[in-house]
């Protein structure tokens, strides 16, 4: 264990380093393109911000107008059915609009929970499953300019839904 910590460790530092020597090696200016590309990110970030800004204005109005506690409301009938606990469906509820409101909703989950709980469980596993749809749509398609996103959408929480479903039917499987 102790070796791939300390490969884990030094494999950052081993990285730059060939980066470094590659760029010598090809007599690329180094310095002038780490600048360069600094300087494009700073236009990326620019272009991006009122993405960014409307899909965390559109997460916080749909937490405080209510719509957050009655989808899940709505959604409780579900647990004694198929056996799932009540708090999996936050995780489900949130985790395509927002990955750190997710992580926040998880630790509250543990907290309670405990660790190795069912909820714990399947929420750890839907975490790392299922994608923060509308972040990644809004940063990534408003960085390269795609407007035209009709079928992507519902395409995108079709495949959350699976993800979720999957999720819940792996960690029920397994414990």
């Amino acid at each position: 264990m102790d070796l791939l910590n300390y490969f884990s460790q030094a494999l950052i530092p081993v990285f730059i380093l060939f980066t470094v020597a590659y760029g010598l090696f090809k007599k690329v200016r180094l310095y002038d393109s780490f600048v360069s590309g600094a300087k494009d990110g700073i236009d990326v970030i620019i272009k991006i911000f009122p993405y960014i800004l409307a899909i965390f204005l559109a997460i916080k109005t749909f937490q405080a107008s209510g719509a957050y506690d009655s989808m899940k409301a709505m959604l409780a009938w579900l647990s004694p059915i198929f056996n799932i606990p009540v708090d999996v469906f936050s995780i489900a509820i949130i985790k395509p609009l927002s990955g750190s409101a997710a992580l926040g909703i998880f630790t509250d989950i543990v907290k309670t929970t405990g660790p190795d709980s069912m909820a714990s469980r399947i929420s750890a596993v839907i975490i790392g499953s299922a994608e923060t749809t509308f972040y990644v749509l809004a940063v990534y398609l408003g960085a390269v300019g795609i407007k035209k996103t009709k079928y992507l959408v519902p395409v995108c929480l079709i495949a959350d839904i699976f993800g979720i479903i999957t999720a819940i039917a792996v960690v029920k499987l397994i414990f």
